[in-house]
């Protein structure tokens, strides 16, 4: 039988209630309380698949251009194992090793039935636009010969405590016949909604998102977002800084997770505002933005496409 409790202990225990509700006011975020069960991905029962869109001899090398195709029914991002291998198998079975490879989302998450064909890399200070390849030294073109890419890839949301664990599969791609008539971003149909400006999205601890205004001048594009929070108490919204995809198949905007970017504090009952940009050439249309939204618990962002291709 448990003892009694004191008064004074009583006492002790009502105001360590009142000192953490007061905390928890004064630091103006208020968590939806997380679920401590280890998560099940998402699983759709699909992979990614990749074809070739040139291929090439040169200095001692065979050089393959790549796009890949998240088949896997549902978001997803997608990249070369690091204990993983890429390897040219001839006809006869024969394998040589390419040491060079670029085949991967870049860390973006990638809808369902979209195309890609590079994404940006580099630095933050010195961004640059890294186009899937795979370079094999000491490779030869000849019939019948295929690329052996060892990947893995994770489905559903992005959760920063407690990841996905990475599934693991293999690409094929036939060199024989390159690709020469593909078209970005979308190559499938999928159940994917996708949302048009103006449209508000659900996010954490009620509040809602909305893209509100796209302008686009010379290279440049910049978002205009905002926050609803209908709650008695403030919160944040994280998204990141949402990269696009468009009808060259590049996605533009430097991946960092979300839960890094700065976010402003939506007060109670009331609205936020702010902005982000993305470097994109002028050339490039039929655009779609990719924002993580901040959503169900603190640090779980969920993948949203955003159709722009009007701008």
């Amino acid at each position: 039988m448990k003892p009694a409790m004191t008064h004074r202990a009583k006492a002790v225990r009502a105001a360590l209630a009142l000192s953490c509700a007061v905390a928890l006011a004064g630091c103006g975020y208020v968590v939806t309380p997380q679920d401590e069960a280890t998560p099940t991905p998402a699983i759709a029962g699909g992979e990614w698949s990749a074809v070739a869109t040139k291929v090439e001899e040169a200095s001692g090398a065979l050089h393959v251009d790549l796009s890949i195709r998240n088949d896997t029914g549902d978001w997803s991002t997608m990249g070369i194992d690091q204990g993983g291998s890429v390897k040219l198998v001839g006809s006869n079975g024969n394998t040589t090793a390419c040491a060079t490879a670029f085949v991967g989302t870049g860390g973006t998450s990638l809808p369902p039935g979209f195309i890609m064909r590079g994404y940006t890399g580099g630095t933050k200070v010195a961004p640059e636009t890294q186009l899937l390849s795979v370079d094999c030294e000491g490779g030869a073109l000849a019939a019948g010969s295929k690329l052996a890419i060892s990947y893995s890839f994770t489905t559903g949301d992005f959760n920063y405590y407690r990841p996905a664990s990475p599934q693991t599969a293999t690409l094929q791609v036939d060199l024989d016949s390159p690709a020469t008539d593909l078209t970005y971003p979308v190559a499938a149909a999928s159940d994917l909604v996708v949302e048009k400006v103006g449209e508000p999205i659900g996010a954490i601890n009620k509040n809602t998102l909305t893209l509100s205004a796209v302008d686009r001048a010379a290279e440049t594009i910049e978002f205009t977002w905002d926050t609803q929070n209908p709650t008695a108490y403030p919160a944040y919204v994280h998204i990141g800084i949402p990269p696009v995809i468009g009808s060259d198949g590049v996605i533009y905007g430097r991946y960092d997770s979300p839960n890094l970017a700065d976010a402003p504090l939506t007060p109670a009952k009331g609205s936020a505002e702010w902005k982000t940009s993305v470097t994109v050439p002028a050339d490039v249309t039929g655009l779609y933005v990719l924002p993580s939204v901040e959503s169900k618990q603190q640090k779980n962002f969920t993948s949203h496409a955003i159709d722009i291709t009007d701008k």
